[in-house]
């Protein structure tokens, strides 16, 4: 009988370790890289395309009966590089403005020359914040991981774990469902700095067989309130803002915009 030599395994067990330390990055990598994927297509379905947007906007606050409690219109311009502007279009509200440059929003307020620093947590209306309405971007916001399969309603979707990849961000952490063929957005878990969860969101499309875009978010209240908010998106198009409208003093100085 030939007795097992087990000095002989070594480079063996040496060369397996090292080749499991090479790939192990590279796993990592691939995984980054779906998920950074993932969060792109499910964007595309938020804003329909396109990294400048004008979209017209419609917020609807419900009581705990159901009944409609308020009601307001927006335009909000998302432009590339972390930049939008909120216009806000109701009687009560005319002439307010928000402007979000990277992690710095600013509040306009008609009759006033000077732009007040606010937060991306600030309440517009119901539990909708200048955040929610201002941002349609997971990909450029978060960094994540496949959490894993999971089953929504009659499909299966999959749950990714995101980190906000900047702190001024309304959330500090998503939990959030997508389809497991076209990734669209199903639902999500948000929560803010102190990881308290602050809002559930679900998200309805265009179609419910072949969905191209979302047209609402409905955000319920986990911490104080639970009302519910609706967020409608009316019609989107194209439009690349005055670069100038993109700045807080030039704003102050120049309440109306075409």
């Amino acid at each position: 009988m030939m007795i097992a030599q087990p000095w002989r395994a070594l480079p063996l067990l040496a060369a397996a370790a090292a080749l499991s330390g090479l790939l192990a990055p590279a796993a990592a990598a691939a995984a980054d890289s779906d998920v950074a994927a993932i969060l792109r297509a499910a964007d595309r379905f938020r804003s329909g395309g396109g990294e400048n947007l004008q979209v017209e906007t419609e917020v609807r606050v419900y009581a705990r009966d159901g009944s409609l409690d308020k009601e307001r219109r927006y335009t909000v311009f998302t432009q590339a590089g972390h930049k939008s502007l909120v216009l806000m279009r109701s009687p009560a509200e005319a002439g307010q403005k928000v402007l979000m440059l990277g992690d710095d929003y600013w509040l306009l307020m008609p009759g006033s020359q000077r732009a007040v620093r606010i937060t991306p947590t600030q309440k517009l209306l119901g539990d909708a914040s200048t955040g929610d309405i201002a941002t349609l971007s997971w990909a450029e916001d978060y960094t994540g991981t496949l959490a894993g399969e999971d089953t929504c309603g009659q499909r299966k979707c999959l749950r990714l774990s995101l980190q906000a990849a900047r702190k001024g961000l309304s959330y500090q952490r998503i939990e959030l469902w997508v389809g497991a063929q076209r990734h669209e957005p199903l639902r999500a878990e948000l929560y803010v700095q102190s990881d308290k969860l602050a809002k559930l969101a679900s998200f309805g499309f265009d179609s419910a067989t072949a969905p191209r875009v979302v047209d609402e978010m409905v955000l319920s209240d986990r911490l104080g309130n639970h009302k519910e908010t609706r967020v409608r998106y009316v019609a989107r198009q194209q439009r690349q803002v005055p670069q100038e409208w993109l700045n807080p003093m030039f704003l102050a100085r120049n309440p109306a915009l075409d």
